[in-house]
């Protein structure tokens, strides 16, 4: 009775388990519901940015610029919470691979407590934050990102420094690197004019705020990208726990019931055996 007492206290236990994961992956598809709407609003906003400074670079041509060769300062963006897979690890790979090219000289600046604790002490790394656990949370993770990320390049250690951001995309497995500042990578214009279009500001003052708010849109862009795909994860993550949870609780009722079986036979030897004895005890009275 002990044996078959201890398997139904371990599947009561493995039910609760599996309550857990349940909420947890009905959250995080309620969390990726709202950023895909939020993402595909955000990527509009970029692009419409993206094909104005094309426009502009085109008439401007002495305002393109490139950075030094080699020369990157990079937004990592992992994760805030665990229970995603390997959602850190695969950035942490693509990290490791760039530093270990003798030819670039890349720093980083990581968003999100979970890749920064498993990174630990980099010489390489100039600054971690934290990152969003949901939606709402991205606006003032994204203020103190650009706040931080003005202070950097304003030193001039960085003088000549491009600005990308490595991240996972919102497809599945998609780890994007992407460069940013100065402004580059654009789609081509879709019309060409003879002349500069008319500004009502200076022209370096207009790539100034143009560039201002390209960044401020194109980092909530990585943001949201990078925590949609983390709950996606999350949710395959929880799938396949489930799927085992299942497994496990469907081999500990195997063991139950076997266990019962046992118990019920031995029940019926021992009332057979009781039934032979008092026999016996009858007929030699």
């Amino acid at each position: 009775m002990s044996r078959r007492r201890e398997i139904a206290r371990r599947l009561d236990a493995l039910s609760d388990i599996g309550g857990i994961l349940s909420a947890m992956k009905g959250l995080a598809l309620m969390e990726t519901r709202i950023l895909s709407d939020f993402l595909v609003s955000q990527q509009r906003m970029v692009s419409g940015i993206e094909t104005a400074a094309a426009d502009f670079l085109a008439g401007h041509a002495e305002f393109v610029d490139e950075p030094l060769p080699g020369r990157e300062l990079c937004v990592l963006v992992g994760s805030e919470q665990g229970f995603c897979g390997d959602f850190n690890e695969a950035l942490l790979a693509r990290m490791q691979a760039l530093c270990q090219d003798k030819e670039a000289l890349v720093r980083w600046l990581v968003v999100g407590s979970r890749l920064a604790t498993r990174i630990g002490e980099c010489d390489c790394v100039d600054l971690a934050q934290p990152g969003a656990i949901v939606a709402d949370e991205v606006p003032a993770v994204l203020l103190r990102l650009t706040r931080e990320l003005s202070g950097l390049l304003a030193r001039e250690e960085y003088a000549g420094y491009g600005l990308s951001a490595l991240y996972h995309g919102d497809a599945p497995g998609d780890i994007r690197m992407r460069h940013l500042l100065p402004l580059r990578d654009l789609p081509a214009p879709e019309r060409t004019y003879p002349y500069p279009a008319e500004l009502n500001l200076p022209p370096i003052e207009f790539l100034r705020e143009l560039t201002g708010h390209y960044l401020h849109a194109v980092l909530n862009e990585v943001l949201y990208s990078s925590l949609m795909a983390e709950n996606q994860q999350r949710q395959a993550h929880m799938d396949r726990a489930l799927q085992r949870l299942d497994d496990d609780s469907a081999r500990l009722k195997r063991r139950y019931n076997t266990q019962r079986q046992e118990e019920i036979t031995e029940e019926i030897e021992l009332i057979l055996l009781s039934a032979d004895m008092l026999e016996e005890t009858g007929q030699h009275s």
